[in-house]
């Protein structure tokens, strides 16, 4: 939702509450069984996509992971292409074949999302070497969970990255759960910049409730690999809201305790941004956002489904 009218930490503050807001409306409507695709909310985690998104050019790629309706629409992509995919039918931004984690808007640099834990970091470390084999200055974002910490393609790609000093940029949304799984049952310690040191490449731990901290990290960033400096690790320390697929909640589920949500509830990014915008601006950007989310849903629901025009080749005799 391009916004000519605000700029810094107004713009900030609107990317934040777009994404509350349509995350918002997506758990209200997913279990009306209209939306089929499985789904995995941001809310809680805002501040990190619209912070670091807040330091890229347009140009600049993007590639997430399955919880990635933030980063999709902090990099700027159609809502539109959102809740169509979100509906699977064809005005989605992948056609209504891909569903909630695979988003793509090569419009805005976002070039799409795996449902593969960590699949999606080396596929920066590759858009990176083509920048650098075609002498362009944009530079690559790899957007991860930390639970893809634990994969074999985040320490191949950081060695890979490091070794070229390529420009990427690896961004941990440390959210301390994987699934069902918390932090402290699966690594021997839970310090993801910690890992940068491996690699002999620097590794920065900020609030990942902060959208100011964030952006300032990832300005840095963004300003060595442009440099030719290589890559950089940001850990950025936050907490999914919800359970980790679905509109519910993990402490209905007796994951959590009710004490912890309520402590990162009481850290929300958007309240702690609040003095960004007027109270005026705050009142017609929900007006705005509202109406642009009623818009997007009906113009779904009205869409035409995707049709199959191939066939797999074992239906061939």
């Amino acid at each position: 939702m391009p916004n000519t009218s605000l700029s810094g930490q107004a713009e900030l503050y609107a990317t934040m509450l777009r994404i509350r807001m349509v995350e918002e409306a997506i758990a209200q409507i997913y279990p009306q069984k209209e939306m089929r695709s499985p789904t995995h909310l941001y809310i809680g985690q805002e501040a990190v996509a619209a912070g670091v998104c807040g330091a890229l050019d347009r140009d600049d790629v993007l590639i997430a992971y399955y919880r990635s309706h933030g980063w999709y629409l902090a990099k700027g992509g159609s809502l539109l292409g959102l809740m169509g995919e979100m509906y699977g039918r064809v005005t989605g931004c992948s056609g209504g074949w891909g569903g909630s984690m695979h988003l793509i808007d090569r419009a805005v640099g976002f070039m799409g999302t795996s449902a593969i834990v960590a699949g999606g970091i080396s596929h920066a470390v590759g858009t990176a070497l083509a920048d650098r084999i075609l002498g362009r200055s944009t530079v690559s974002v790899a957007a991860f969970g930390d639970g893809a910490v634990e994969g074999g393609a985040f320490h191949e790609s950081l060695n890979f990255a490091a070794l070229r000093k390529l420009p990427v940029i690896f961004v941990c949304e440390n959210n301390e759960w994987a699934a069902f799984a918390p932090l402290a049952e699966r690594q021997p310690h839970g310090d993801v910049c910690l890992r940068a040191g491996a690699y002999a490449i620097p590794g920065v731990r900020v609030d990942g409730n902060d959208v100011l901290a964030v952006q300032a990290a990832a300005a840095d960033a963004v300003a060595r690999a442009r440099a030719g400096e290589g890559p950089t690790l940001i850990e950025c320390r936050t907490s999914r809201w919800l359970e980790h697929c679905g509109p519910g909640d993990d402490v209905a589920l007796g994951l959590r305790s009710a004490d912890e949500l309520a402590e990162w509830r009481a850290r929300c990014p958007i309240a702690r941004a609040r003095h960004f915008v007027t109270e005026d601006q705050t009142r017609q950007l929900h007006d705005r956002i509202r109406q642009e989310i009623e818009d997007a849903v009906a113009d779904a629901r009205r869409a035409p489904w995707p049709v199959q025009t191939w066939r797999p080749a074992y239906y061939e005799v």
